[in-house]
């Protein structure tokens, strides 16, 4: 696999430049050390090869070592271009990627980490999130998880070419990585049907955990007091859209008949729906869309006690208080 480093050293090394440059021209990379982390490290290493969609469960795979020029040059522009790449697809269906950069850059930096943190990622992928990562706190600081062998096999392949050696993890990301605890920052790469339990007990106290929940990404805090143990935190503004979580029960399903189309393809609405699913009928959620004037996600945030957490609308204790569902 080594033999695609030297021939893209140098329209890599631009397309990443590029890439950074529109990352700060849309209002990211604010914070000089993740964007230094983004110039510095590779992207196409970690994306040997990747799948574009044709169609209905059909993708297309574009890799390093096509014999076509033009499939190569495809192949390393895809690399750097600003969006999800689509990296283990089965039978049409896919079960992993490497997120949208500009998506990755919200998440860390929603992180608040320091130099010498220690990171727990939950979702390993191609690696090249734990790389950024190990290129701000230090690889020995970092460990990322995957429930998948082939996936942190790969991972660690790849980050070992780009010159980072941290731990990489086989096993439930729901379960986090006791041996290697207490973290002081959980960052998902996979969308949660609630919070596992299991993180807030390997966290040191003032911790902060970032995951995708729902459509959207919310940012914990992890605290003590006189109750015990529990995390608390808002939504950001922005969607996202990731690959479930394996080794966890999927949210519950909720029937949308009878609700206006309109409304369903609002992804606010959808956003409300998924957060409530199993804990508010669809008509009701409506209801309270409209009565609140299509909330954004930052009036929602997620609590998250010993024994269970909820969602709610602007306030924790407040009337609008729904149960997140499955133990984690």
């Amino acid at each position: 696999m080594g033999t695609y480093l030297e021939p893209y050293t140098e329209p890599a090394d631009e397309a990443r430049r590029s890439l950074v440059r529109a990352m700060v021209a849309d209002g990211g990379l604010t914070d000089p050390a993740w964007r230094l982390a983004f110039e510095e490290v590779p992207r196409h290493l970690f994306v040997p090869y990747y799948y574009v969609p044709t169609g209905p469960g059909e993708y297309e795979r574009l890799w390093c070592e096509d014999p076509d020029p033009a499939r190569r040059e495809r192949w390393l522009r895809g690399a750097y271009h600003d969006g999800p790449l689509a990296t283990r697809v089965r039978d049409g269906v896919l079960l992993s990627s490497s997120s949208q950069p500009s998506l990755m850059a919200r998440m860390l930096d929603a992180l608040e980490v320091r130099y010498g943190d220690s990171v727990l990622e939950i979702g390993a992928g191609t690696g090249y999130n734990a790389a950024l990562l190990c290129h701000r706190v230090g690889e020995a600081q970092v460990t990322t998880v995957d429930v998948e062998p082939e996936i942190t096999e790969s991972a660690r392949v790849h980050l070992a070419l780009a010159g980072f050696h941290p731990a990489v993890v086989t096993g439930d990301g729901a379960r986090g990585a006791p041996g290697r605890a207490p973290f002081d920052r959980i960052v998902a790469t996979c969308t949660l049907p609630s919070v596992p339990y299991a993180w807030l007990a390997q966290c040191r106290p003032d911790a902060r955990i970032v995951a995708p929940l729902s459509t959207g990404l919310i940012a914990l805090r992890v605290r003590d007091d006189a109750r015990g143990r529990f995390a608390e935190g808002r939504f950001l503004r922005p969607p996202a859209h990731f690959v479930p979580l394996r080794g966890v029960a999927a949210a519950p399903r909720t029937g949308v008949a009878g609700l206006p189309r309109e409304v369903l393809d609002d992804g606010l609405f959808r956003f409300l729906l998924t957060l409530t699913a199993g804990s508010l009928d669809p008509h009701e959620a409506l209801s309270l869309w409209k009565r609140e004037r299509g909330p954004r996600r930052d009036r929602f945030g997620v609590t998250v006690g010993a024994r269970r957490q909820w969602a709610w609308l602007d306030d924790p204790s407040g009337p609008y208080v729904w149960e997140l569902g499955g133990p984690g």
